[in-house]
């Protein structure tokens, strides 16, 4: 098949890794236009970009696909299909209908639990035991299309956000490569997806990072866990912000306020409204991220009530 790819972050890019080796031809890579990025806001190509460009396969950067001219140059390269991860643009109706066999799209959950923009962070704060990918085709209506493929994995406890979508993007490669013969000879039976399963995920805020000590220990794991690489939950000590990298959920009786912290030596365990959570590793503005005990060794916290800027 002649194939244009479309799509962004580093999770795209396995599954670009995978069609450059599959045989067929890439005719072209659509990808965001480059942005400013890092601590010195440099103008940086993104992942996809960097990968394509290194294999010479031409590079689109429109900010755009509803002009016209934009349109007539996808319709150009006469693709059999379109394979879109992660793009970060929206498809109008007119582009879905020009390649010949339509566009897939490879999304990060197990359709229609969690369509939109943040799938897997999502499900690791609504404690779902499995996840997975789903190859669909895309419709104008939002990850509603009619689904032709399905990879299901479990989501292993303390598994953080970047852990799981690390694992999603390999596992998406390879879902889509498993559908591509079906997809080429129109083979695989589409499924409609079951309205009454719908969920969204809704896009991260940074108001989601503070930590509200009130809740249950197994909840504030989650969000530990779930915003981790961003946007890091966190609280506040000594009127500083306090990220919290990694956590785990103890399963006791905690017997002080929330947010008090109960042991401060080889671990530190801060009351909940309901159990305990062992700090595992946190970090304080313009330091590095410690491991609890080497951050304890430096810093006495026994007793201190986080969040309460004591």
């Amino acid at each position: 098949m002649k194939i244009l790819f479309a799509g962004t972050p580093d999770f795209a890019v396995p599954t670009l890794r995978m069609l450059l080796a599959s045989g067929h031809e890439i005719a072209a890579v659509y990808t965001q236009p480059d942005r400013p990025a890092g601590r010195g806001r440099k103008t940086q190509p993104s992942p996809v970009k960097e990968l394509a460009l290194a294999h010479g396969i031409p590079v689109i950067q429109p900010e755009s696909l509803r002009p016209a001219e934009e349109q007539d140059r996808l319709r150009s390269y006469g693709a059999d299909l379109m394979v879109v991860i992660a793009y970060g643009l929206i498809l109008p109706k007119a582009v879905l209908e020009i390649p010949r066999l339509g566009c897939v799209n490879v999304h990060a959950s197990l359709l229609p639990r969690w369509r939109g923009a943040a799938p897997i962070q999502r499900a690791i704060l609504a404690g779902d035991a499995e996840t997975g990918v789903t190859i669909m085709c895309i419709e104008p209506k939002l990850d509603a299309g009619p689904m032709l493929h399905k990879a299901r994995t479990p989501i292993a406890p303390l598994e953080s956000a970047q852990d799981l979508h690390d694992r999603l993007a390999v596992l998406g490669a390879e879902a889509l490569r498993a559908s591509l013969p079906g997809i080429e000879t129109a083979s695989l039976q589409p499924e409609i997806q079951d309205e009454s399963g719908v969920t969204y995920a809704e896009k991260l805020e940074k108001r989601e990072a503070a930590i509200d000590w009130t809740r249950p220990a197994v909840e504030l794991e989650r969000q530990v866990r779930a915003f981790n690489p961003w946007p890091v939950a966190e609280t506040t000590w000594r009127g500083s912000i306090l990220r919290i990298w990694r956590a785990e959920a103890l399963e006791r009786e905690a017997g002080a306020e929330p947010g008090t912290v109960l042991a401060a030596g080889k671990s530190l365990e801060v009351a909940t409204g309901r159990g305990v959570l062992n700090v595992l590793e946190l970090q304080l503005p313009g330091g590095k991220r410690l491991p609890a005990q080497a951050f304890l060794n430096a810093h006495a916290l026994n007793g201190v009530r986080l969040g309460a800027d004591a």
